[in-house]
């Protein structure tokens, strides 16, 4: 019988799942004390606890612990990445950025990704299973640790597609912000999605304060379809569709994902193309020179990026460069797991 894991259980489940061994109801707060306050990973560490009630949680309950298969920090301004093992053996990447309003870190959500971007190193090793809940709010719970550092901002842009893992990442989003826990706004979460339309639909519904990111990287279907696959099942119509659902029942304004790829997407009318899209769209355009991944030739030209950018700003839309961080330690993730991956092999 496998162990029941408490690190993703939410509170109302902790107190079901005591009440039904013969515990009261007040344990659970306890023990949901010890697990996101105190962040202890050991039952014979909780004293407040009955003996009785710890070595009964050894046997039929786990606590979600990651291993650091390596890190690598940036010497250009102090990204870190992490390859971390999961308790199955697997391993997922997590990486941490440094900016003036705070400590962002870019989460996984998968093993692996089945969405076949052809520009993106995740996809390139495989998809092998979703991250439980535990799993992923332990990557923020290891990294503060690790470094002695406060996370304020969660970007959910790492391995895999969050919506594809839909249960699992809402009871993630509920525990990091849950005043009991971590309590990390969810204004400062960011979500992306390569576009998954009935599940945008659902977390519209949902009317939480996150930032929903869309993988976009295409001004049309053809070029989006070539690069994305999820495009032939979710044409861009049917996306921007959705997105506009979104920002009906939310008010939540869409940061659209755009990697320029020279050659590729990069042209003055794919710019001039992109806003004729996004015109009376909520949203803000996040321009990306795309990273280098060895199995492609994609690369990006720094000069066409800023010219793409002054297009998209004289025609009057919301555009900006990002960043690039951990450049010389390949912080793109999927990179690294797919590294271990062949060293196995």
């Amino acid at each position: 019988m496998p162990l029941i894991e408490l690190t993703g259980m939410e509170l109302p489940a902790l107190q079901e799942y005591l009440q039904s061994i013969g515990q009261p109801k007040f344990r659970a707060a306890q023990l949901f004390d010890w697990i996101h306050q105190k962040r202890v990973t050991d039952f014979d560490a909780m004293q407040n606890l009955p003996k009785a009630l710890r070595d009964r949680l050894k046997e039929e309950a786990t606590l979600t612990t990651l291993t650091i298969q390596r890190k690598l920090e940036s010497k250009l301004d102090g990204t870190v990445k992490y390859l971390y093992g999961l308790p199955d053996g697997e391993c997922v990447e997590t990486v941490m950025m440094r900016y003036s309003y705070g400590n962002s870190l870019c989460v996984s959500s998968q093993v692996g990704c089945k969405m076949g971007c052809a520009f993106c190193a995740s996809t390139k090793a495989g998809f092998v299973r979703s991250l439980t809940a535990g799993e992923i709010l332990a990557q923020v719970y290891e990294t503060e640790r690790d470094l002695g550092v406060k996370i304020s901002h969660i970007v959910m842009m790492g391995i895999g597609e969050p919506l594809d893992n839909y249960e699992n990442v809402l009871r993630f989003l509920r525990l990091i912000n849950s005043p009991s826990g971590a309590n990390i706004s969810l204004r400062n979460l960011s979500l992306s999605t390569c576009g998954l339309v009935d599940q945008i639909d659902r977390l519209a519904e949902e009317k939480l304060g996150i930032t929903l990111s869309i993988s976009l990287h295409a001004s049309d279907n053809e070029t989006r379809s070539r690069m994305m696959p999820v495009n032939r099942r979710y044409p861009m119509e049917e996306l921007l569709a959705a997105c506009k659902r979104y920002t009906d029942r939310t008010g939540r304004r869409i940061s659209f994902e755009y990697a320029l790829i020279a050659g590729e997407n990069d042209r003055p009318e794919d710019a001039r193309r992109l806003a004729h899209c996004l015109k009376g769209q909520l949203c803000h355009i996040n321009l990306i020179p795309v990273n280098s991944v060895k199995e492609t030739s994609f690369h990006a030209d720094r000069k066409r990026v800023r010219e793409f950018q002054q297009e998209l700003s004289r025609l009057g839309m919301n555009a900006t460069v990002r960043r690039t961080l951990g450049a010389d330690i390949n912080a793109a993730c999927g990179q690294l797991r797919r590294d271990k991956i062949e060293e196995t092999k």
